[in-house]
């Protein structure tokens, strides 16, 4: 559920469109009338507004934003701008730069989306920037954390929610001998079922390795794997079970302790905030008994902190 909040009676994006461009007139920007106006409209909203921009004043709004805007409003807002596949594969791109690379970000993009989402990435990655995902994760990724993510983004996996109990039997068996009976790792066992079982069937070998071997398939990976490979594995398990939960505790840690880890705040707020993000307060305040905006109002300031609270939406009753 999402917690974009836009207005009652949808506004022309010619309207819009005007606003903008008045509040980019003169010196300075006003950027009050900027967030107000592009941080409660949703992505249809947001194209319309853009092609009309275009039209009206033979500009591109995309590269107005960046000549209004710095530093992380700038980031965040140009990212809203784009539909979520592109979105997805703009940070995928900029994640697999090799002098900006981001392990992290990369692995949670492929990890944490369903298959239909992944193949539209891809095709939207190819179109937009002249080349393969698969080739820049081939070469700015290494060993087996790059197999799974080849694997993870080839692989068309099954969205429904049946289950084939003996199958995830089968699957558990498979993961507990390439794992904890054994001395070292059979990796490929790990890689190859990860990458094709649906997310249901994930959660029901998850199921059927506590039963049959009384320990958790999470405490096996952390136990049998290591680094961004482990972190991929978690992540895909993770979100089968509760993506929501995943990202609240993501969002957490990019705001525990001393200063805050902007680019994992603006990635997920961002990227969510159409989704599930109301999911994802709701388990934030559960599992850390402090409210989301209240977090990232303690974390953030000025122009920035408005945007993502006005995608944040209303505190939860």
């Amino acid at each position: 559920m999402a917690t974009l909040t836009v207005p009652p009676v949808p506004v022309n994006p010619r309207d819009d469109a005007i606003q903008l461009y008045k509040a980019f007139k003169g010196l300075g920007c006003d950027t009050a009338t900027v967030i107000g106006i592009l941080a409660h409209r949703d992505a249809t909203q947001r194209a319309h507004i853009r092609q009309e921009y275009q039209t009206m004043y033979s500009e591109d709004i995309y590269k107005r934003l960046a000549s209004e805007l710095s530093g992380k409003l700038e980031i965040a807002v140009q990212l809203w701008m784009h539909d979520p596949a592109t979105r997805d594969a703009t940070i995928l791109k900029k994640g697999l730069t090799k002098n900006f690379l981001d392990v992290e970000g990369v692995t949670e993009i492929i990890c944490s989306r369903t298959s239909s989402q992944l193949q539209a990435v891809t095709q939207i990655y190819h179109s937009t920037f002249g080349t393969h995902l698969e080739n820049d994760i081939k070469l700015q990724i290494f060993g087996d954390h790059q197999k799974i993510l080849l694997a993870f983004i080839s692989k068309q996996r099954y969205e429904g929610m049946e289950v084939d109990r003996e199958m995830a039997a089968k699957d558990a068996k498979a993961l507990y001998k390439a794992g904890e009976k054994r001395l070292g790792t059979d990796e490929k066992v790990f890689v190859q079922i990860f990458s094709k079982r649906s997310r249901a069937h994930l959660v029901a070998i998850n199921t059927c390795y506590h039963d049959m071997y009384g320990g958790s398939l999470k405490k096996a990976i952390k136990k049998e794997t290591s680094g961004s490979f482990e972190t991929a594995l978690l992540t895909i398990l993770q979100c089968a079970e509760n993506p929501a939960k995943y990202f609240a505790k993501m969002l957490y840690k990019a705001m525990k302790g001393i200063g805050t880890f902007d680019t994992r705040l603006i990635r997920i707020i961002v990227t969510r905030a159409e989704i599930d993000m109301q999911y994802i307060k709701a388990e934030y305040h559960k599992k850390y008994h402090k409210s989301l905006k209240d977090a990232v109002h303690s974390d953030t300031s000025g122009h920035y902190r408005t945007f993502l609270l006005s995608l944040l939406g209303p505190n939860l009753s």
